[in-house]
């Protein structure tokens, strides 16, 4: 399942991936710094989420309040919140 999240704070304005299996996949940013926001992408490919979350969380860039890196653990963080109610709502569905 992709998930799209807008970014807040930061040069990049949105960052795209797959949680396959709780892992990173396929992760994809649109606008920020391109040379550093490949090798992060590169780094946390195939990663555990809940690893790369916690890695990247709380990352600030410059005097700004957050980072690429912070936005996408945000990101991740509610990727994953969502995936489990919606696992919720697909297991009260069927009853």
């Amino acid at each position: 399942m992709s998930h799209i999240f807008k970014m807040y704070g930061t040069c990049a304005t949105e960052v795209k991936f797959k949680l396959v299996d709780g892992r990173m996949r396929d992760v994809k940013f649109k606008g920020g710094c391109d040379g550093n926001l490949k090798a992060v992408m590169r780094l946390i490919e195939g990663r555990p989420a809940v690893e790369v979350a916690e890695m990247l969380g709380g990352i600030r860039c410059g005097r700004k309040n957050t980072s690429c890196p912070d936005q996408l653990a945000k990101a991740i963080l509610q990727a994953r919140e969502d995936e489990e109610t919606d696992q919720a709502d697909a297991k009260t569905a069927d009853g």
